[in-house]
């Protein structure tokens, strides 16, 4: 197993070099072997107890650097100019077959200077739901983190009260963050900065070197497509991220920070459930909103690149600007994809989100069996029932002659299973009772088929509206 360090090579203003913490007796948990296979370290280890000394940090991997990464972040709308990686640690960097390059990170593998008075551990359960809702996200075509591994420490966490301590492995095409930029110009270290925009431009963005407009202002439209993609996606299949601070935006795209996440059971753009997020400025129908601060941010902190030779102000601010039309038109065409529609009817949108905020109705479950009742009258018998006269006008806007290709369109869009807050709580309570992986395993087979209607999808399917209710989530990783 052969790591890189290109991010290392970036310069000590960027991290600290530290060391993961060392357990006495960690033992692994959960290992993807997709990922294993993904990254080709197949064959690399000779036992589960030599991968958990490795995956829980108190063992080295021969070619690893670890380090903690340095950066900034607005939290809640307020500036921090110095947060980082307060209990991680960036092992460094694995090329697949493909020659794709991914970071493999540590996540609760002890203290760095970013700490901020932390333990910088991680409790299992926190670490248990990151594996699944980084799965799930992965298989419903989400563009996402993933985890390697879990690994218990065989040592207490003390939050709330006492629990397993874990350690999670998490890969990602790289964590650099808006927050990372914004700790450099926060500095003004315009040399880091650029550096950095560079770095960023080679590992992400190369296409952008082949346009004639300025790098770096390619490099903030192609940010923001990824972002507005990102945040559609979440949008389609009801995940609420909890946290979306530009510490957890990462440039790439992908979703990372899987701490106060949760799924949207009744309809409700105001749904939030991290306990953090007391005026509900991360709720389900907020999040295009933020992502929109979130890159203004970002275009902040790329601004102090220019110089007599770049103006960038008007053209980003052009950007920045164009964000909103951008995402509504992005979200109104998946909206559209979920209803089978090839012409856009606003009305018909508007008013079924209406229906459904009105009477309470489940986000998934009513596509699911607007999805299944082109050929399934029971289903049409249901949705009637909650719906209405809506679905008359509805299938009017269908073409008849194409039903199964409708029906197919509609089911890439519209998931059987996604992960039940319920659900989720229940296998992390179950693991953590029993000390075994048994419930996430299951559950996984499930996920993996999250648009497939199958036998064993129904013992996951059913909503929980009165758990929903009173369901909070909190930062535990």
């Amino acid at each position: 197993m052969q790591l890189t360090h290109t991010y290392l090579e970036l310069g000590e203003r960027f991290f600290e070099l530290n060391s993961p913490a060392s357990f006495r007796s960690p033992s692994l948990f959960l290992w993807n072997t997709e990922v294993e296979e993904q990254l080709n370290l197949s064959g690399e280890f000779n036992s589960e107890v030599e991968q958990a000394h490795y995956f829980s940090g108190s063992r080295q991997l021969p070619s690893s650097k670890p380090l903690s990464m340095a950066y900034a972040g607005h939290q809640f709308g307020h500036f921090n100019p110095q947060l980082g990686d307060g209990r991680a640690h960036l092992l460094g960097e694995i090329l697949d077959e493909q020659g794709n390059r991914w970071d493999l990170q540590l996540k609760g593998s002890g203290q760095s200077a970013f700490s901020r008075n932390g333990d910088g551990r991680c409790a299992l359960g926190p670490a248990i739901r990151e594996f699944i809702m980084s799965e799930a996200m992965y298989y419903l075509g989400v563009p996402t983190t993933r985890c390697l591994a879990v690994t218990k420490t065989g040592e207490s966490v003390y939050r709330q009260n006492q629990h397993e301590g874990a350690v999670v492995t998490r890969i990602a095409s790289s964590h650099i963050r808006v927050g990372t930029f914004q700790y450099f110009a926060a500095k003004g270290d315009i040399e880091s900065l650029r550096r950095l925009a560079d770095y960023t431009i080679e590992r992400h963005y190369p296409e952008v070197l082949q346009q004639k407009e300025d790098k770096y202002v390619q490099l903030l439209a192609s940010v923001i497509e990824q972002q507005i993609e990102l945040v559609v996606q979440w949008l389609r299949v009801g995940f609420i991220h909890g946290v979306m601070n530009t510490d957890n935006t990462a440039i790439s795209g992908e979703t990372i920070d899987y701490g106060p996440c949760a799924m949207m059971g009744a309809y409700d753009p105001k749904t939030v459930y991290s306990s953090i997020d007391r005026n509900g400025r991360y709720a389900f129908g907020n999040q295009a909103q933020i992502a929109h601060w979130n890159v203004a941010r970002f275009a902040e902190a790329l601004l102090q690149l220019t110089n007599d030779d770049n103006d960038l102000l008007e053209p980003m601010q052009i950007l920045i600007d164009g964000f909103s039309d951008k995402f509504n038109q992005t979200y109104v065409e998946m909206m559209h994809q979920k209803l089978g529609l090839k012409t856009i009817n606003h009305e018909l949108l508007s008013t079924l989100t209406s229906l459904m905020l009105e009477h309470k109705l489940d986000y998934t479950e009513t596509f699911d069996l607007l999805t299944r009742s082109l050929t399934c009258n029971k289903a049409l018998e249901l949705v009637t029932e909650r719906l209405g006269d809506w679905v008359k006008l509805w299938s009017n806007e269908l073409d008849e002659n194409e039903i199964d290709n409708v029906q197919q369109l509609m089911r890439k869009a519209n998931p059987v299973i996604i992960p039940r807050n319920h659900i989720v709580e229940g296998i992390i309570e179950e693991c953590e009772a029993t000390g075994k992986p048994d419930a996430v395993m299951a559950f996984l087979k499930v996920l993996k088929a999250p648009y497939q209607d199958t036998e064993i999808a129904e013992n996951y399917k059913m909503s929980d509206h009165e758990f929903n209710l009173h369901y909070q989530t909190f930062c535990g990783t």
